[in-house]
């Protein structure tokens, strides 16, 4: 005959299996030093000014281009 298990105590281990799987993943995920932070940061700003300088402008004049 087999041996007899707690499956609460089964089912706690999985749970604790899974977080810490989890936890893991976010460390990856989410773990950055200031540094990194801050490099990120300062290229998203560049890659938004070079997109803010490509934009055209308005064209001047007013309503100039509309059929009457």
């Amino acid at each position: 005959m087999g041996d007899v298990i707690n499956l609460n105590q089964v089912r706690k281990a999985r749970e604790r299996q899974e977080k810490t799987r989890q936890a893991d993943a976010n460390r990856v995920r989410y773990g950055r030093t200031k540094g990194e932070k801050q490099r990120e940061g300062a290229e998203a700003e560049k890659q938004r000014r070079e997109l803010e300088g490509k934009k055209k402008s308005p064209p001047e004049g007013g309503d100039d281009n509309k059929a009457s």
